[in-house]
This record gives C-alpha cells, structure tokens and sequence, in this order.
C-alpha cells in the first residue's frame, strides 16, 4: 500500500468519481490512476468502487470506510511533514487562509501585516469564496484555516473557534432621509426602501433574514451580492440602501455615503476561525490566530484539536 494510492483513491472520489478528472487535477494519467486503485483492490481483496465498464459509477460500503481512514492517513501524513519542518525550517514555511471577502477586505489586513513582519519568510496564501467553498478548503487540506462567519460549523471535521462578535450599519447616500432620523431606526424604514445586501450564503445573511420574518416584514432586496464594495458602489448610484457589516463601513474612504446604527435591530453576528480537529498547525499558525483574537491562546486551540503538538513550536 502507497500513500499515492491513497490520494488517486481520495482524488476520484473528490472529484465526483470522474478518473479523467482527477488525472488532471494531480498531473497524471487516466490509466495510471486506474490500474494503481486496481492495485489498492487487489491487495486489500475488496472491490472500493462500483463499475460499469471503464467508468467509475459508485463507491462500496466497504468503500465509503476505505476512503475515510484514506483521507485521515493523507493528513496524518501532511501532519508528519510539518512536525519535520517546525525543526529543519523553523523560521520559513507557508500558511494559507481561507476566508470571505468582507474579512479579507476589513477584518484581517492589521493581522496580516502584523503577521508578516515577525515572520518575513513565512509564504502567506489568502484564499477568497463563499463559506462553504473555504469551509471545504480546510477540510480538503487546501488551507489551513478558515475564518467566516458562516458555514463551518456544518463540518463536524473542523474545530470552531469564536473570534469576535458583529452587528450591521445601514448604508445610506449623503442627505437621504434615513440619515436625518432623530430615533432609532426601524425595519420598517428599511422596508421602505430598495434593499441591496450580502448574498444569502454570505456575513450573516441568515440573522438579516430572522430579523425581518419574525417581524412580519418582507424587504425589497434589488441586488446582493458577495463583495461589501459592490454593494457601497450601489448604493453610491442610488440604487437603494444597503445594508453591511459595521467594519466595512470607513468614513475616511466611504465618501458619499452615511452609516446609520442597525444593530439594535439584528442578532448579532460571531466571525469564526475553522480548523481541523487532527490538523498539525506550525508555531507561526498558533500566533496568526493570536494576532487576530488575542483570547485564542495557543492553549485554548489546542484544546479544542485531537492532534496535540509537542513542546517543539513552542519556542
């Protein structure tokens, strides 16, 4: 048995079954993946996937245990490798995050650059998509952690840690009448406007949602849309009001447009970092997760993993 099988094996099932895909995906050939999980069957003496002919059409149940403990010994392996460079390369590596834009844009540039200047050899990666796509990120070992809002706590695979809470401004143009309210501002204002916000999937779209149902309400949401910018750009052309994450709003930058308070009317929202629970994360990784939520002590994530680095990165 061949760690390279095990990942052809992981691959064709990550790929919804389609060899040719996978083939491309790790730089090989179709037949090459066929005959090694062929292999793999032999010497295990059961069949892992169903086929009809040349074409891979399903998995077996002893299959479904196959791929599992596959993809646990494919990250034990990655594990491995990282507990060799914490000693041979301890200033240098790489770490990849996976996260929104709304994070990306506001949330994490202090960390970042924090980040950067006490470790300047560290290859930094930032991923952008939708919670679900970063989600899976991590899970599929194509990150290393994952911040959102949403989403990760539909993966039992990944460790949730809260990282700070939220609320939302209404975004509105210079001298729109909603900037001028003496009181607190309603849903029911909000109602009496074109609506443009987040994507359902996206910086706590849900809670919005909550907020108005429970109310009796139903806004005209015109446009959503992922990116916090597009939706300011929007409003700026007087399209509607927008409704946003308070930290994307910058007064210093946002020229043209009012933030009113709307966080009284919303349940709030936590941003989350996601992990693997068996991921082996480099010292550098625990200190990233500081920088952006001093609470979330090395001893705390830890806590919360099922595989426990040694004393080694804790230099």
């Amino acid at each position: 048995m061949k760690l390279q099988q095990l990942r052809y094996l992981v691959e064709v099932a990550k790929q919804g079954l389609n060899v040719s895909e996978a083939a491309e995906k790790l730089h090989t050939s179709q037949p090459g993946i066929s005959k090694q999980i062929r292999l793999l069957e032999d010497e295990l003496g059961v069949q892992i996937f169903i086929r009809n002919g040349k074409r891979v059409v399903d998995v077996t149940a002893p299959g479904r245990e196959i791929l599992r403990i596959s993809e646990r010994m494919l990250m034990q392996a990655r594990n491995l490798k990282r507990i060799g460079e914490e000693f041979v390369n301890v200033e240098g590596g790489s770490l990849t995050i996976a996260t929104t834009h709304t994070q990306a844009r506001y949330a994490l540039p202090a960390t970042v650059k924090a980040f950067l200047e006490r470790y300047p050899k560290v290859r930094l990666s930032i991923k952008q998509g939708s919670p679900t796509q970063i989600s899976e990120m991590v899970v599929e070992g194509e990150a290393d952690l994952a911040v959102a809002t949403e989403g990760i706590d539909h993966y039992p695979e990944l460790a949730m840690l809260d990282c700070y809470d939220w609320n939302r401004d209404l975004v509105v143009p210079g001298g729109h009448p909603l900037s001028a309210l003496e009181r607190p501002l309603t849903l029911e204002d909000i109602c009496a406007y074109p609506l443009i916000t987040y994507d359902f999937a996206f910086t706590g779209r849900s809670r919005i949602n909550r907020a108005f149902e429970d109310a009796g309400l139903v806004p005209n949401v015109v446009l959503t849309a992922i990116d916090t910018d597009v939706i300011k750009t929007y409003v700026r052309l007087g399209l509607g009001v927008g409704l946003i994450a308070s930290m994307a709003f910058e007064p210093e930058h946002d020229i043209g447009l009012t933030a009113v308070g709307a966080g009284h009317l919303f349940e709030k929202s936590t941003t989350h970092i996601g992990i693997r629970k068996d991921a082996y994360l480099r010292g550098y990784a625990f200190d990233f997760i500081q920088l952006f939520a001093p609470h979330l002590t090395r001893d705390v994530v830890r806590e919360n993993l099922l595989c426990e680095p040694g004393d080694a990165d804790d230099e």
